[in-house]
């Protein structure tokens, strides 16, 4: 910031001196040309001072929204496109050389025709730049440890959008294309509900667009693998963190190293635990696996174990909590009715 303002007071300096030249030669004022020049100057030092903080802080956007938009670059599309720019600068030399020694051939021809084969040679290889780059670029993909890769049921899920607006879940957010497709899939079934469930997905993708980094990565590998495998093959080149709701894709990610973010699990993280002694008005429901025990629901789905409870089933009863169990479905809380 410093040196861009710098840099503006020596421009406004320049530009003045070169208004004051400008006058002296071409006669006007020229008794007083040195003075005028350096009030010129002086004026320019001035205005590049008065307008340097807003100058500098735009270009300073400026900057930082073309170096988040080269970042988001497809190293193959780019190489792609290097790869199509050159083959049409030798093709267009090849061109003009045969048609220079024709009578109507003039400069502007030569420009017209490298421009067309640029523009034709440059889109059809970005169009095939998994063929292209392949040529010059065989690297995985950019690594990033804080990109995390969004899988198809977190984003039906869509409590992935409440994260991302609390900003518990920063970075950029990738979605391979093999993900939206299957998205899209969903979105065009002939099963209502599934169609529902698609159509919400693509409602919580144009959500997320708008309130965190998002981008669809082209990415896809031959044959019919599963999505789940594509996931970790793709999570894996790309150096990120995978963020799903499914517990058997997590431990098959966790198998192959991954760093996975459950948003199930941090949700039976976040519900509050209950100590022993606590007094809880709950509904039994229905029986317990033992005799004589009632089951009852808290209102996030923590079942509560109540013993000698299915007497009571159908009403409501004031229970007091004895301990509580974490399982791999969640956590158990054991209780028995008050009082007794």
């Amino acid at each position: 910031m410093i040196l861009v303002r710098v840099l503006l007071l020596l421009l406004g300096l320049l530009l003045g001196y070169g208004v004051g030249v400008l006058l002296s030669l071409s006669g006007f004022g020229a008794e007083a040309s040195t003075a005028n020049t350096v009030y010129l100057m002086a004026a320019g030092l001035l205005v590049a001072f008065l307008l340097g903080e807003r100058i500098a802080s735009v270009l300073d956007g400026v900057v930082e929204r073309g170096l988040a938009w080269l970042s988001r670059l497809d190293p193959r599309r780019v190489t792609a496109a290097t790869v199509g720019l050159v083959v049409a600068l030798v093709v267009a030399v090849l061109v003009t050389t045969l048609l220079s020694s024709a009578p109507f051939f003039r400069w502007y021809w030569s420009v017209a025709i490298t421009a067309l084969l640029s523009v034709f040679f440059v889109y059809f290889a970005v169009q095939n730049a998994g063929t292209f780059g392949a040529l010059a670029y065989s690297g995985p993909p950019r690594r990033r440890s804080n990109a995390k890769v969004l899988d198809t049921n977190v984003i039906i899920d869509g409590r992935v959008t409440d994260l991302a607006r609390s900003g518990f879940l920063e970075g950029e957010l990738i979605v391979p294309s093999f993900v939206l497709r299957e998205v899209q899939y969903q979105a065009d079934h002939a099963d209502p509900q599934r169609r529902t469930r698609g159509k919400r997905a693509l409602g919580v993708l144009e959500e997320l667009r708008e309130i965190a980094s998002l981008r669809v990565e082209e990415w896809d590998v031959d044959g019919d693998v599963p999505v789940d495998d594509k996931l970790v093959r793709f999570t894996r080149e790309y150096g990120a963190k995978l963020v799903t709701n499914d517990s058997n894709l997590s431990k098959v990610a966790r198998l192959y190293g991954l760093k996975v973010l459950s948003i199930h699990e941090a949700a039976l993280a976040l519900r509050p635990k209950l100590q022993a002694g606590e007094v809880l008005d709950v509904t039994v429901t229905k029986a317990g696996q033992q005799s004589g025990q009632g089951v009852a629901y808290l209102e996030d789905g923590t079942m509560i174990v109540v013993e000698d409870g299915l007497r009571h089933k159908g009403k409501q009863v004031r229970v007091t909590v004895l301990s509580n169990v974490q399982t791999s479905v969640g956590r158990m809380v054991f209780a028995k009715v008050a009082g007794e």
